[in-house]
């Protein structure tokens, strides 16, 4: 079942905004933030993904400055 989003005007979303971060992170419930009555940003919860270490996934493969033995043509 979908959480139900709560909505706050931004001038109440400025003076509480560190609390309510909290509560977004704590709840999982989404936030609109609004001006004058129109939703203008969505506060959602983060989901953690974990990060794929890079370990393993390069590959020595010699000299990358050295030249190769070809000549080129600039004039192309």
């Amino acid at each position: 079942m979908a959480k139900a989003v709560k909505r706050i005007p931004a001038g109440e979303f400025k003076a509480k905004c560190l609390a309510l971060l909290d509560e977004v992170a704590e709840t999982g419930t989404p936030l609109i933030v609004t001006k004058r009555g129109k939703p203008v940003a969505r506060v959602v919860p983060v989901t953690e993904t974990r990060v794929k270490s890079l370990k393993g996934s390069i590959v020595y493969e010699g000299d990358l400055l050295s030249p190769i033995g070809v000549t080129w043509d600039a004039s192309r």
